[in-house]
């Protein structure tokens, strides 16, 4: 059967389903009004217990929401119905992120029920769009560590592979980020205040987590009382995770945190009323927000608590629902595959030897065996102060038996390596779990390292530095555990979802192969040259700004014109991601228009989006510095018309969702050597959009994939990064580099800042003064020269379209599913477990 006609059969099976269960039904013994009502109105009146009349479109989501759930209930337990049955592998996917964004577009998009739905909302007279802004992007992650779970879970269940999600539920996720006079603030945000109507509460399978010590509330503070063991309760919730066809639905299951007990009654009724919840709320607060501010002590605690709670809840977890269909410990590594996500979990390796030591009464040896040969590690990242060092104190009073573990491990691990590398001191001290220094540490991917069977990069870049830069003694330690694994996003739904006129156009030349198979987009690079093709894509670029353009000023009131070009650079501010270098940029480009007003430049808008942790004052003041650049541009009548600049608050997957359609320009601008990966650039080429960027991260594949004449790339490359710390100076560039010089110039005068004197100072420390670390004024004249020829071919429509429409084709390679095929089939030995 084709892979068109299975779809086919597949959609009118899920319409079927859905018209059943939007028939009136028989009320049985209870007679309303009218004697029958169909399912959506029996969620709006049931669920609310409301007159339907009185309902408001909050409500009106959640009974639609509701009834899609109601459809694919059925396929979700005959999923895990047939996992049991089957006992296939399973793979467990440990992350303390998973950034879904929305629900209710994708489950309907994956199960192909989009005509049934637009019938469905026409006849009741309900706006689609408006019921989707109903629903709160899901505050479960904040960057691409967490976009990726997601799209990997998705993927996993488009496959067929037998799978889980495990992560956190947030209460308050990160934060929602607003902007008042150009600065970030945070606020809570909290996008659990109404009922989800996608989560399901399992307080039966709840899980029992010990901690070596207790908590009491003194004089308003928290203390911690070592040697007094405690316990949390961690609640799962279970998130549907629908594969497209509607034919597999796996489960993402979040853990929150609560105690034994709701309070302590004696302590109450003597009229302690805060010691008395103190139990409560000291548990529910592990799970309150995700990225505690890690400027404090506190902050690291907590997060370091999260982990663990995370790791001890799902390995509880799995290795219950291990035991129900096998007794033999040893047979784990042919039934479970553990992936840790980065070194959040890391916890794990710990965590399983003492299962298997404690629980299964399994000897040293062989529980180390199947720990190894059970987990799997994926790293995400290059930068040394971004891979985990707990303190060995903390091991000490919460985690004992741990830290036990842990000092066997290195034991073992360090008498193995002098005997393999004898009188190679500096060897053992690099690869010991333990950093000596001021304060003992356990280095955390060490330790995922060490105690598992894989370890991964994202993007062939970032594999390769892991190996022979970052870890290197590690690597060559265990040289066959090191491996590469390109990120990838789903088509779902960053095409098909994301982008309805492109993605029309595309199954209209090429069919809907594609939808599941991502390769087929090469069968597009012929009509590259094609001029009705050529037509189509730009109509659906215009169609994707239009809608743009329209949702942000019904939203915030932002107007913005449309026939401009959209230049993006969205995703997490960091100085390696270089935001500053784009604000120097858009600098330069000013300037140039104020002093050549007749200066021939397209009409340009720059849009930023991202969020800046907390505690990061640098990245704090780079999103003031953009925020004071749109004022003051706006405000310019010499350049109004000609260049725009927009800080769109409160990035998030849906914000992403209608801007990257509707973008031609994407920035992929790190610091060459430092980014592992990036998806958002994958995003951007499914999308049509033009890249300027440096050789980093998967950049690098994309435009081998693509052709780097398709790209405009620039700036030094990562080993150029790496030798420059023997010559590179800023101040030369400042000298000898004019545009440079009055870009700087122009901001430190208060040009941007008539009212806040001084308020940019750190930003000329940081780059005149402290060696601009992340080499924004190395690599800034080469990217307003790879500027110029992107302004020079945007100039030629033709060219251009023909450009985005070969990266369109070239872009099959970054699918998740290609990722996930991979993992499968070298990493995990996972099969597809088709449900019957």
């Amino acid at each position: 059967m084709s892979g068109d006609r299975a779809a086919a059969d597949v959609r009118e099976l899920n319409a079927t389903r859905m018209k059943k269960l939007l028939r009136p039904f028989e009320c049985g013994p209870i007679q309303l009004t009218g004697a029958n009502d169909a399912l959506y109105e029996r969620h709006l009146m049931f669920d609310n217990v409301v007159d339907p009349l009185a309902v408001g479109p909050r409500e009106r989501y959640e009974a639609v929401a509701r009834s899609v759930r109601d459809i694919l209930s059925q396929r979700w337990i005959r999923t895990e119905q047939t996992y049991d049955r089957e006992n296939p592998k399973r793979v467990y996917y440990l992350s303390m992120e998973f950034l879904i964004g929305r629900s209710l577009a994708s489950n309907v998009a994956n199960l192909l029920l989009d005509p049934v739905m637009r019938q469905f909302t026409e006849e009741k007279g309900l706006d689609w769009l408006s019921l989707l802004e109903q629903e709160p992007d899901a505050g479960l992650g904040n960057g691409g560590l967490g976009r990726l779970a997601a799209c990997f879970i998705e993927s996993m269940a488009t496959m067929q592979i037998p799978a889980m999600g495990y992560g956190l539920r947030y209460e308050y996720g990160i934060f929602r980020q607003a902007i008042r006079d150009g600065w970030q603030t945070e606020q809570p945000d909290n996008w659990l205040r109404y009922p989800d109507p996608w989560e399901v509460a399992r307080p039966h399978e709840e899980v029992e987590v010990t901690l070596g010590c207790s908590f009491e509330v003194r004089g308003g503070a928290l203390v911690v009382i070592p040697g007094e063991p405690s316990m949390l309760v961690g609640l799962p919730y279970d998130r549907p995770v629908v594969g497209y066809g509607g034919k597999t639905v796996n489960t993402l299951r979040l853990w929150a945190a609560a105690a034994p007990h709701s309070f302590d009654f004696q302590v109450f009724s003597a009229g302690d009323f805060v010691g008395a919840l103190a139990e409560r709320l000291t548990a529910e607060s592990l799970t309150r927000v995700l990225y505690p501010d890690d400027s404090t002590s506190m902050g690291h605690g907590l997060r370091f608590i999260q982990e663990y709670f995370l790791v001890a809840c799902s390995l509880a977890d799995l290795v219950r629902r291990f035991r129900r269909n096998n007794d033999d410990w040893g047979v784990l590594p042919e039934k479970a595959a553990i992936q840790l996500n980065d070194t959040h979990p890391s916890l794990a390796v710990p965590e399983l030897m003492r299962i298997l030591l404690d629980e299964g009464r399994l000897g040293w040896d062989e529980a180390w065996d199947i720990t190894r040969r059970t987990l799997a590690y994926t790293n995400h990242t290059l930068l040394p102060e971004a891979l985990e060092k707990w303190p060995l104190r903390w091991f000490e009073v919460l985690l004992p038996r741990h830290l036990e573990i842990i000092l066997e491990i290195n034991h073992r691990l360090l008498g193995d390596v002098r005997s393999r590398f004898p009188h190679d001191e500096g060897r053992v001290g690099r690869v010991s779990l333990i950093e000596e220094g001021d304060v003992r540490k356990i280095r955390m991917a060490n330790l995922a390292i060490v105690g598992s069977h894989s370890t991964n990069g994202v993007a062939a870049i970032h594999s390769n530095l892991l190996r022979t830069v970052t870890v290197k003694d590690l690597a060559e330690v265990f040289p066959e555990r090191f491996s590469n694994k390109t990120n990838g996003v789903t088509p779902r739904r960053w095409l098909l979802l994301a982008n309805p006129a492109l993605a029309a156009t595309i199954t209209r030349a090429i069919g809907d192969g594609w939808i599941t198979d991502l390769s087929q987009l090469e069968r597009l690079k012929p009509l590259a040259g094609d001029q009705g093709f050529l037509s189509e894509v730009r109509a659906a670029k215009r169609e994707a700004k239009i809608r743009f353009a329209e949702w942000l000023r019904s939203t915030s009131g932002v107007e913005i014109d449309p026939g401009t070009i959209f230049d993006s650079q969205v995703k997490r501010i960091h100085e390696y991601k270089r935001q500053l270098l784009n604000g120097l940029r858009v600098v330069a480009l000013y300037n140039r228009l104020r002093q050549n007003p007749d200066l021939a430049m397209a009409p340009r808008t720059f849009f930023f989006a991202g969020k800046a942790a907390p505690a990061y004052r640098l990245a704090k003041i780079v999103i003031k510095l953009l925020n004071n650049l749109a004022g003051t541009i706006d405000g310019d009548p010499v350049v109004r018309g000609r260049m725009r600049v927009v800080f769109l608050p409160d990035y998030c997957v849906s914000l992403a969702e209608k801007l990257i359609p509707a973008s031609d320009v994407s920035n992929q601008i790190s610091t060459a050597g430092y980014e592992a990966s990036g998806t958002s650039n994958m995003k951007f080429m499914m999308n049509g959009a033009l890249t300027i960027g440096t050789r980093d991260g998967a950049a690098i594949e994309m435009s081998e994939a693509a052709g780097e004449e398709n790209f405009f790339l620039f700036g030094l490359t990562a080993d150029e990064v790496a030798r420059s710390q023997s010559w590179y100076s800023p101040q030369w560039h400042y000298d000898n580099e004019p545009e440079t010089r009055s870009a700087l110039d122009l901001i430190f005068s208060g040009h941007f800042s008539r009212y806040e004197p001084g308020v940019f100072e750190p930003l000329r420390d940081t780059l005149l003064m402290h060696g601009d670390r992340y080499r924004h004024l190395a690599d800034l004249t080469a990217y307003l020269d790879a500027d110029r020829r992107l302004l020079e071919l945007y100039a030629d429509q033709d060219a251009w379209t023909r450009k985005a429409i070969l990266n369109i084709a070239a872009s099959g390679r970054f699918s998740s599913d290609r990722s996930i095929a991979e993992y499968a089939a070298e990493i995990w030995d996972a099969k597809p477990c088709p449900v019957r």
